[in-house]
């Protein structure tokens, strides 16, 4: 590392004493990065073994890379906890200026533990942490509202980053989010939850610390290098211009979209709902994260009338995008765009992931349609597949459940389908809820295997199409895949970009790159690191009583057409050993 670089420190918080203070952790950064190889160790070093998820004691920890404000794509801020909803890791990345903020604020890391008494928010500038009553927040239906006050009572300098749960988190929703800047989220594995715990209604960091390189000269160049790479590829070309929504269309075409809880994957109704078609109709502007000059954000604009008075509208920017076309709407069989619209609106207003909740809605209704349960159940509602107004009820009552069965909705799919049944169309990996693709054994086991259960673990849908519906591999080939795959994808999460710049972000140019920050490391040695790390996560996972034997894997996998054909008991089960054996 370069001498004096502020990336080192670690800021420790203490929400009960109220108190803070700044180690140099250089011996964790030097080693494993940044991002998601320092936020691991500090997981393992500060998160008591066995400890419930909602203990004062149990960690929040947000980490950035030695990239952050320095290169271009290197977006995203990574928060490392133990999940209230699988019971073991919790890890999540989100974009925005969190990242930059960060690292200008002069940090690497954030560690958060204890519990206030009362809401609270922090306010992390010019080198101190004030702790501030936010009880006037609480309670607010509306999570945004509780961010515009915290920015007006702000008046720190430099680039600011503003975190905010809304009232899912505040009830302790097991998949609550965190948002920041609005439109981007620490979404996955209930963050949100964590914080509601210990009664933080958010976090504004502010900083405009200056970060050094050792060659400028050479920065220049390969910044201009990234930069051209990134706005002249045609891969990111696609992101700006339609988004990861561009995925809607495809999948559908070769059988690969879960419909209705999976029961079908792939609908006629698609058309007005893909991201060509939203773009076209109802795109009103493109939201770029800082230091990146793609834009892959894309808003909608919902136009509604009010209440009160059906001659004047309300209009609201809503942002979508693939995951969220696809758990709210395909998978809740909404084709509609308003529609659709409307229930994404809702989610972020309360706070939740909105892939887990679109599974868990998808779940109930099918369960409602097979008679498992009642309208007592659901509080008095009737739903059937896209019934939107329902939906919305559905959405409010899980984030304030008052029936025990929404109540276990409100701790995912997996925990309520062991109490109330229909474990075989739960769509949930690891008790993690399943992301919209379909596509073939690989994708199932990346997320079986990956080490938050996630797509963006590994990359197994990939393997699915572009190997799997051509040739016949091996389970054991696919994990061995899977498993580097994931491996660079630690090292990329460690120096915080986006994992849509993988094809621009090789370990080579990594290389490259981390050397003007100090970092002597080919390209042998960070694939070794990204392997290290990946078994840093397993060893926490294990620690906290995650085992290959115990998961759950939903029969509808195997009922449903897919594009390869070759999802299958056998398949599944014998990659599950192999990469048990690899990682234990």
């Amino acid at each position: 590392m370069i001498e004096n670089d502020t990336l080192s420190k670690v800021l420790y918080i203490d929400l009960t004493k109220k108190r803070y203070f700044v180690k140099d952790r250089k011996d964790l950064f030097e080693k494993y990065l940044g991002g998601t190889g320092v936020a691991t160790q500090l997981l393992l070093e500060e998160c008591p073994e066995g400890i419930d998820a909602f203990d004062a004691d149990s960690p929040i920890i947000f980490a950035v890379g030695p990239l952050s404000g320095v290169f271009p794509l290197a977006s995203k801020t990574c928060a490392m906890f133990k999940s209230p909803h699988t019971g073991d890791l919790g890890e999540s990345h989100a974009g925005g200026r969190s990242a930059i903020a960060i690292r200008m604020a002069g940090y690497g890391a954030i560690v958060i533990k204890g519990k206030s008494e009362l809401p609270i928010y922090l306010s992390i500038s010019k080198g101190k942490v004030l702790f501030k009553n936010a009880t006037t927040l609480w309670g607010m239906k509306d999570g945004s509202v509780a961010a515009r006050v915290m920015r007006q009572n702000e008046d720190g300098e430099g680039l600011r980053a503003i975190f905010r749960i809304g009232q899912a988190g505040e009830n302790m929703v097991t998949f609550a989010n965190v948002t920041t800047e609005t439109y981007r989220h620490f979404g996955r594995l209930g963050l949100g939850a964590i914080f509601g715990s210990k009664m933080l209604k958010g976090i504004v960091v502010s900083g405009k610390q200056m970060i050094e390189v050792t060659n400028k000269k050479e920065y220049r160049a390969l910044y201009d290098q990234i930069y051209n790479a990134a706005t002249e590829s045609p891969v990111m070309q696609k992101y700006h211009d339609v988004g990861t929504a561009i995925n809607i269309k495809s999948l559908n075409s070769v059988n690969a979209l879960p419909v209705k809880n999976l029961q079908r994957s792939s609908t006629e109704d698609i058309k007005s709902v893909t991201g060509e078609e939203i773009a076209k109709h109802h795109l009103a502007r493109r939201v770029a994260c800082a230091h990146c000059p793609v834009a892959c954000i894309h808003l909608a604009y919902l136009r509604e009338p009010y209440d009160d008075d059906p001659y004047f509208y309300k209009t609201t920017p809503v942002c979508y995008d693939f995951e969220l076309i696809y758990s709210l709407g395909t998978m809740v069989g909404i084709t509609e765009p308003k529609a659709l619209l409307k229930l994404i609106d809702i989610v972020e207003r309360v706070g939740v992931d909105a892939i887990s909740m679109g599974v868990v809605l998808s779940w109930i209704t099918e369960m409602f349609e097979k008679n498992r349960i009642k309208e007592d159940d659901l509080n008095g509602l009737s739903i059937q597949w896209g019934d939107v107004d329902t939906y919305i009820e559905l959405v409010k009552n899980i984030t304030k459940p008052s029936t025990e069965f929404l109540k276990a909705c409100s701790k995912g799919v997996s925990f309520a389908s062991s109490v109330y049944g229909g474990k075989e169309f739960a769509m949930q990996f690891g008790k993690n809820e399943m992301p919209g693709y379909h596509t073939g054994p690989a994708g199932y086991l990346g997320f079986l295997l990956g080490a938050r259960h996630s797509h963006l673990d590994n990359g197994g849908y990939s393997v699915d199409q572009k190997e799997l519906v051509k040739v016949d591999l091996s389970p054991e080939q696919v994990v061995d895949k899977l498993l580097d795959e994931e491996a660079i994808r630690q090292i990329l999460s460690s120096i915080a970009v986006c994992f849509f710049a993988r094809g621009i972000y090789d370990l080579k140019l990594v290389s490259e790159a981390i050397k003007l920050l100090g970092f002597s490391l080919d390209e042998k040695k960070l694939m070794d690191i990204g392997k290290q790390i990946h078994l840093n996560k397993y060893k926490f996972k294990m620690r906290e009583g995650f085992s290959f034997d115990k998961l759950d894997i939903p029969e509808r996998i195997y009922e449903t057409k897919d594009p390869t054909g070759k999802i299958t008991k056998e398949f599944i089960h014998n990659g599950l050993n192999y990469a048990k054996n690899l990682i234990n």
